[in-house]
């Protein structure tokens, strides 16, 4: 059983759909969701956690003290789900290929820095674009561009809005988030039994 911790900017609409999958989904027996960290005090993603009675701090520009909680609680790997901060590189030589993140569009396109929650989905529809979807992809040193593990495409519709793509693409953003992890940790697995 594999120890996650997720970091969470805002609402945790993932971070739930992660817990919820190692309930009762994809993840179940495979992990659990040990740790939320927020740079935000007031993120909602903190009161889902409490709820879920799942360790929640707050801690914001503190490598140390976030490497510190992550050796304590024994993390295995690490979710991004709307963290709005750039992962130093400490803690990604400490977790080296066992952070992850999801994205709101299909990258290459549309990442990078300032391209988050409906700035990606305003892009995408002043673009022009046929087609977005969600990305998860393993953390480097720089905004969105890690190697990819999983994308799934979505149409985007004439009439389509930011507001109205965003829930469609967070829709798939639930589903392949959990995908992403599960694959990721039989890896990890596979790959510990081969030592």
């Amino acid at each position: 059983m594999k120890k996650i911790a997720v970091f969470v900017s805002g609402g945790g609409s993932n971070l739930q759909s992660i817990i919820d999958q190692t309930k009762n989904g994809i993840l179940k027996n495979l992990a659990a969701v040990s740790l939320v960290i927020s740079n935000n005090p007031s993120a909602f993603a903190l009161q889902r956690a409490k709820k879920e009675k799942i360790k929640s701090l707050f801690i914001k520009n503190s490598d140390e003290k976030v490497l510190q909680e992550l050796k304590i609680s024994q993390i295995d790997l690490i979710c991004l789900a709307g963290y709005m901060s750039l992962i130093s590189s400490k803690i990604i030589d400490v977790y080296n290929n066992r952070i992850l993140n999801i994205h709101p569009s299909l990258l290459p396109k549309f990442g990078g820095k300032k391209m988050y929650g409906h700035y990606v989905h305003q892009a995408v529809i002043k673009a022009g674009e046929k087609k977005s979807g969600a990305t998860v992809h393993f953390v480097d040193e720089n905004y969105d561009t890690g190697k990819i593990i999983i994308q799934k495409e979505i149409p985007v519709f004439e009439n389509d809005t930011s507001e109205i793509l965003a829930k469609r693409v967070l829709e798939i953003e639930h589903k392949i988030y959990p995908e992403a992890i599960k694959s990721v940790i039989l890896k990890m697995s596979d790959n510990e039994q081969k030592r």
